[in-house]
């Protein structure tokens, strides 16, 4: 499994466009055929901080996600949202287990 956890700090005053903009990108990347998980979660004490949890079965999996329109379409859109650049760090999910 190849995960990404994703932070991203939004400017106050465009938490709630940011939230229907991964909500779109979600609804896209759960359909995508290699994702087995597409997270977000906001920060209950910090309410422009947010995670993404993103979870595929492979590496080529989580790097077609990045071609799709719906990704395309959050990327651009977001761009100014942001507070500071998003921040992605890489694991290999151990558990539980995903047959290839």
């Amino acid at each position: 499994m190849y995960v990404t956890i994703v932070h991203v700090s939004v400017k106050p005053e465009h938490v709630a466009v940011f939230k229907e903009a991964c909500r779109l990108n979600h609804e896209g990347s759960i359909r995508e055929s290699g994702n087995l998980r597409f997270d977000i979660l906001q920060s209950k004490e910090e309410p422009t901080q947010f995670v993404l949890y993103e979870a595929y079965k492979t590496q080529q999996d989580a790097m077609a996600h990045k071609e799709t329109q719906h990704y395309l379409d959050w990327r651009e859109t977001v761009a100014e949202w942001m507070a500071e650049p998003r921040h992605g760090v890489v694991y290999h999910g151990l558990h539980p287990a995903v047959n290839n």
